[in-house]
């Protein structure tokens, strides 16, 4: 099971999954003040409004942060899904997909999912950051 960590703002539940986070600052260098990883605990859930955070973390592509409105019963994310290639990163693919692993078993991702695209991913198919280390260029 992931761990995981969960912040009320009364209106959505963020929820945050550091074992997850491929660290790629997304959210701290465009919300620092609701973001900030040099404090405890990071996630200052009130210090912005509800639409400022969800469109924030609707960007987070290792899907460590995500959010859920209390008043409804699924995960929101119900945009189209789309695939986004980051500049010397992972393949980004926004909304909700069925993998099926070599192994035969099927997960389902919402909202974002990074997938590598370097080949040095310890975690494949998904991004764990090591195109960093690699100095992937695509």
């Amino acid at each position: 099971m992931i761990d995981s960590k969960k912040y009320d703002t009364g209106e959505i539940t963020i929820h945050w999954k550091p074992s997850v986070c491929i660290h790629s600052t997304i959210c701290w260098k465009n919300l620092p003040h609701v973001f900030n990883p040099r404090e405890k605990p990071w996630i200052k859930h009130t210090a912005a409004d509800t639409k400022e955070i969800t469109g924030q973390i609707d960007k987070c592509p290792s899907g460590a942060l995500s959010y859920t409105y209390n008043n409804k019963t699924k995960t929101i994310m119900e945009n189209q899904n789309k695939i986004e290639i980051a500049a010397n990163g992972p393949i980004l693919v926004h909304g909700t997909i069925e993998i099926k692993n070599s192994d035969g078993k099927v997960e389902v991702k919402e909202n974002m999912t990074a997938l590598c695209r370097c080949g040095a991913s310890a975690n494949k198919p998904y991004c764990d950051g090591a195109h960093r280390k690699i100095d992937f260029k695509g």
